[in-house]
């Protein structure tokens, strides 16, 4: 009887923490904009609202704004890797030529 009194509140003290973890690993998850999902990982509340939906849209243009951005700057690093690693009086001929006008 005497390990009866002893097991019986530490089992009733790890299902309280249980429950308790559930509901918070809940709360973050509803908090965070995750959908709430079943026992078998199936959500039962997904987002498809019309403000998911704006921000799916907003964050493709910018998606490709960047893109564009990062071609350019691609474009740039090109040049002033060939500008470096080329011979330093070619580079100044190269120079000279666009300052001649041209006739």
């Amino acid at each position: 009887m005497d390990l009866i009194k002893v097991i019986a509140p530490i089992a009733t003290i790890l299902g309280i923490l249980a429950i308790g973890g559930w509901i918070f690993t809940t709360w973050l998850q509803v908090k965070n904009g995750y959908p709430i999902e079943s026992s078998w990982g199936k959500a039962l509340y997904p987002r498809t609202s019309d403000e998911a939906m704006e921000r799916v849209k907003l964050i493709s243009q910018e998606n490709a704004q960047l893109r564009a951005e990062l071609g350019s700057v691609k474009d740039r690093l090109a040049v002033i890797e060939r500008i470096v690693t080329d011979d330093a009086g070619r580079l100044s001929h190269e120079i000279e030529a666009l300052r001649r006008p041209a006739n």
